[in-house]
């Protein structure tokens, strides 16, 4: 599974810091924290049909991140939103839109890791792209990979940071087995996530979803909980072994960019008959009903566009 180029982006505006710039002029300083040491925090969002989908959620978790970091200054919301909105005007988007919304803790007066260093405030950095949900609905294949998810005490995943290399190493090592993406254990052993999204199993029915140890509190993950719970189907959070994933009888992944996707073999396993499974399809349109509805509206235009 490899992201295609689309052409609309060609001419993309972006967003830094309030500077509108064409994705060519665009650029970030040697001296930001996030060049320097992937020390910014991060959140991907979708628009749809001018709204943004858990837009309140996902600028909660942005704000969390940020102070667990010690961030001195954050925008606040109002701003961050309207800059957001500047940015998809500028763009003319209105739908099929992913937006990655960055924030740094800012320059330093000269390079070093001491956040003593940083004296300007943070960056703001609003990227948004012409991008419907990145994964093939006929279903995904995972690799376990060597390396594993760090636990709390040494980075705890409930900090949405940029520093991404953890992923990217196990994102390589699926790269080279075929596979789509890495299925991501814990130093204990148990299933984390994947190296871009959030996981669920489901065997007789019930769902099952590893706990938030060493994997982050996703939104879209809170979100299939949310609908489990309204249409009365078993849910819930669990320390989750390999053998488990094995003998699932479905599987799929759950995260902004590529909304709900099947899982169809792990590790040269195939999971249930090879095909994504009806509670996989079920769970999937119900997550559209919610988009189609519900959302902040960040720009005007469409028919129908309203608050959630």
């Amino acid at each position: 599974m490899l992201q295609q180029y689309d052409e609309r982006n060609r001419d993309l505006i972006v967003n830094i810091n309030g500077q509108l710039t064409h994705r060519d002029q665009a650029g970030v300083s040697p001296f930001d924290s996030a060049v320097q040491g992937g020390d910014a925090v991060w959140e991907g969002l979708r628009l749809y049909r001018g709204r943004i989908f858990k837009l309140h959620e996902h600028l909660d978790r942005l704000k969390r991140s940020a102070e667990a970091l010690g961030f001195e200054s954050i925008p606040a919301r109002e701003s961050i939103i309207a800059e957001i909105t500047r940015t998809l005007n500028a763009n003319k988007m209105q739908d099929g839109v992913h937006i990655r919304l960055t924030l740094s803790r800012g320059l330093k007066i000269t390079s070093g890791m001491d956040p003593r260093l940083n004296r300007t405030g943070p960056t703001l950095i609003v990227l948004a792209e012409h991008k419907p949900p990145v994964y093939a609905k006929t279903g995904l294949t995972l690799k376990t990979a060597g390396i594993r998810r760090p636990p709390p005490e040494v980075l705890d995943a409930r900090i949405h940071h940029a520093n991404l290399l953890n992923s990217i190493l196990a994102k390589i090592e699926a790269n080279r087995a075929g596979a789509d993406d890495a299925l991501m254990l814990d130093t204990r052993g148990f299933v984390a996530e994947t190296n871009a999204t959030h996981l669920f199993i489901v065997r007789n029915g019930v769902l099952a979803t590893p706990l938030t140890v060493a994997c982050p509190e996703g939104i879209t993950r809170a979100t299939v909980m949310e609908i489990c719970a309204q249409e009365k189907i078993s849910c819930h959070e669990a320390d989750l072994p390999l053998e488990d994933v094995y003998g699932a009888d479905e599987i799929f992944c759950t995260g902004t960019m590529g909304e709900l996707a099947g899982v169809i073999r792990v590790d040269e396993r195939t999971i249930g008959d090879g095909k994504v499974g009806p509670m996989t399809k079920r769970l999937s349109d119900l997550y559209a009903k919610r988009t189609a509805v519900e959302g902040a509206v960040v720009v005007r235009g469409i028919a129908g566009a309203g608050n959630r």
